[in-house]
């Protein structure tokens, strides 16, 4: 057996290490800033799914806002986030990521509104072109 502290060999029977004192029957804890892989480990927070993907299409719906398919993206954006949200609401302790996921659900709302903006805007043209059109159409005949 070896010392959790020191890594000194033991002598079988001691509970306290003859090199630094540290007590070998200390519960061992990985040192600052270890990373401990994903598995289910007591204690460790698990990444809420879908947090990165409603993010990108948070921020895709406000990039592509003005070429009709950010109104598409923010709806998938909004209609993702949802499961997440509720799990986390759930049991906050055991995840992760939920800044991601709200910055995320944010950012499709205004892509979603900017997209449907953006159309109503153009229907508004379309109909003053049209009324337009119609008016000098009727005046020719």
């Amino acid at each position: 057996m070896f010392c959790p502290k020191c890594n000194a060999e033991l002598k079988p029977g001691s509970r306290f290490c003859h090199v630094c004192g540290a007590d070998s029957q200390a519960p061992q804890t990985p040192p600052p800033g270890y990373n401990q892989p994903m598995g289910g480990m007591p204690g460790q927070k698990q990444m809420l799914p879908n947090a990165t993907v409603v993010l990108v299409l948070g921020i895709c719906s406000i990039v592509f806002s003005c070429f009709f398919i950010g109104i598409i993206l923010g709806i998938v954006g909004l209609t993702m986030s949802g499961k997440p949200k509720k799990l986390y609401k759930e049991n906050p302790a055991i995840w992760d990521g939920y800044g991601s996921l709200n910055a995320g659900y944010i950012m499709s709302l205004i892509g979603t509104i900017l997209g449907a903006l953006y159309t109503i805007y153009w229907l508004i043209w379309v109909a003053i072109l049209g009324s337009a059109s119609m008016a000098i159409w009727n005046m020719g005949h």
